[in-house]
């Protein structure tokens, strides 16, 4: 026996009771420690299952339909000594009830929340005046709209607190469901999230069947999703939850600004035109009880030829142009359910691929006007075509903040392409979460999508469209009209969060010799504030 361990008993014995003692204590620390992981383990256990139970939100059959449908209101427009259509645009802050009997700080156009419905015909000259009445320098970006860059409305055309803005084009495109809203570097998520945008309808009446349901309001109808989250005051909670991969994700949801609306459909065929103003969220469109409904168009225009579907997915920014049809006296209800985010597990929860969300409640009247058949054509295909593609170029979405591992920069010049022509891009999302991919100026057509053709609702004009994880889209380009070697386009992410994070990147247009000589660097960026933002995502 060692000597520093052996003791004397009380009965002169020798004996071993610090060592014993020392091994009861290792014991019980051991013991204490391993309940105390177990404990731990239990907790945390406990914790993540509430949290991903929490992270679900179910509102179908849970909430009433009480509130009447807003409509936004069409903008009239002035016209000036050469017949151009002159729209007055201003924004401000103000106070909404977006909740019954709760007011809530908000930022619109032309009023407290949202925009009014601007709407022009094929050919018409516009002029937007767009005075900015908010304490913060922002912008009005024409999403969808072909026309020149120094009119698109992207962080270059920074308009001031108290200044204001006038850009003029001739409307070149096809008729189409488009809107407006911010795009001001680092800070678009906040600014579209507080109630910047509205919807830009456009005309062709030459070209458009008259068998459409095309009477605004009545049988044409605006429906802009948003999703909100509230704090215990009524204002607008601006955090992201926990695990999203789309940044703010609501459990609130808003159909032109109303909670929980309805609409008195007064004939038979209803067109609903559906715009996913959300930053983050996807929608799963379908009807509550199943009934097949029509697509008739998508983002920049109508499809050659109505489509019958059960649901449709809209990811941010994207469109699309429904027809239901409804006995009288019934009633049925949009709604979105489970959204397919080509995610797995948590993230699929917690980015909102398990929510059930009730969005409009349809009453049909006891009495209701009759609609005509849609005809068997609807338009005229004018998107580009693969084979008049003389450039392939491919771009890769990087996590969250990156294309072609590059964070934005005000200053580079990320593409050159050449007036009047076509081009393929492929479009990979490498990361671990969805994006939906969005080019300014252009309407594009949809190749593949993961070496396979696109289903029928990606057939039509687009200018976003949605990226699976670990997926290549393969978009055709047509670029016409303008050219400016100075002043660049944005194409980027539409997850509002990865756009301000730095997923966006610019283009510009300039004659076809001139590709290979133009600047890839541009100078008087106006805001280092916007830079800054970037920069620090």
């Amino acid at each position: 026996m060692h000597p520093d361990l052996a003791y004397q008993s009380d009965s002169g014995e020798a004996g071993h009771r610090p060592a014993v003692e020392k091994r009861s204590l290792l014991r019980r620390i051991v013991l204490v420690g391993t309940i105390a992981i177990v404990a731990g383990g239990v907790a945390f256990g406990v914790l993540a299952l509430w949290l991903y139970q929490s992270a679900r939100t179910d509102t179908v059959g849970e909430l009433e339909f009480t509130q009447e449908l807003k409509i936004p209101p069409l903008l009239e427009p002035e016209r000036g000594a050469d017949g151009g259509a002159i729209y007055q645009l201003e924004m401000q802050e103000g106070f909404s009830e977006l909740l019954p009997g709760v007011q809530t700080e908000t930022w619109g156009v032309n009023g407290s929340y949202l925009g009014p419905t601007i709407r022009a015909e094929r050919g018409d000259w516009v002029r937007m005046e767009v005075e900015n009445g908010l304490p913060e320098a922002t912008t009005l970006h024409w999403h969808g709209m072909h026309l020149p860059a120094d009119a698109d409305g992207n962080p270059h055309q920074l308009i001031g607190p108290g200044g204001d803005w006038s850009p003029t084009w001739q409307i070149r495109q096809p008729v189409g469901t488009l809107w407006y809203h911010p795009h001001r570097m680092g800070m678009t998520a906040d600014h579209v999230y507080r109630g910047l945008a509205g919807m830009f309808l456009i005309d062709d009446p030459e070209n458009v069947p008259d068998e459409l349901p095309q009477t605004y309001g009545v049988d044409d109808i605006p429906v802009i999703i948003q999703d909100k989250r509230f704090t215990d005051d009524g204002g607008l909670d601006r955090s992201e939850p926990f695990g999203s991969q789309v940044g703010q994700l609501g459990d609130t949801i808003l159909v032109n600004g109303t909670y929980m609306p309805y609409l008195d459909v007064e004939r038979e065929r209803v067109r609903l035109r559906v715009l996913n103003a959300s930053n983050g969220r996807f929608y799963n469109l379908q009807f509550a009880d199943g009934r097949p409904f029509q697509l008739i168009g998508t983002d920049g225009g109508l499809l050659t030829q109505a489509q019958e579907l059960t649901e449709v997915q809209v990811s941010p920014g994207e469109r699309a142009e429904i027809i239901v049809t409804l006995e009288p006296g019934e009633r049925t209800s949009l709604i979105s359910a489970d959204p397919d985010l080509t995610l797995e597990g948590f993230s699929h929860r917690f980015s909102g691929g398990d929510d059930t969300l009730a969005l409009l409640e349809l009453r049909a009247a006891e009495n209701l006007g009759p609609a005509p058949q849609l005809p068997a054509v609807l338009a005229e295909d004018e998107l580009p075509e693969a084979e008049d593609a003389t450039v392939n170029r491919q771009f890769v979405l990087d996590g969250t903040s990156r294309i072609n591992d590059k964070r934005m920069d005000m200053n580079r010049i990320d593409t050159v392409v050449g007036v009047d022509t076509t081009e393929i891009w492929e479009v990979t999302n490498s990361s671990g979460s969805p994006h939906s991919f969005h080019v300014h100026d252009v309407q594009f057509r949809v190749l593949e999508i993961g070496g396979q053709d696109p289903p029928v609702e990606l057939t039509g004009a687009k200018d976003t469209v949605f990226i699976p994880r670990n997926a290549t889209v393969r978009i055709a380009i047509e670029f016409t009209d303008y050219s400016d070697p100075q002043t660049p386009y944005m194409y980027h992410c539409h997850l509002l969060r990865h756009e301000d994070n730095g997923m966006m990147a610019q283009f510009t247009v300039v004659e076809a010799d001139e590709v290979d000589s133009a600047p890839r660097e541009i100078t008087g960026v106006h805001d280092d504030h916007n830079r800054e933002q970037g920069d620090s995502q």
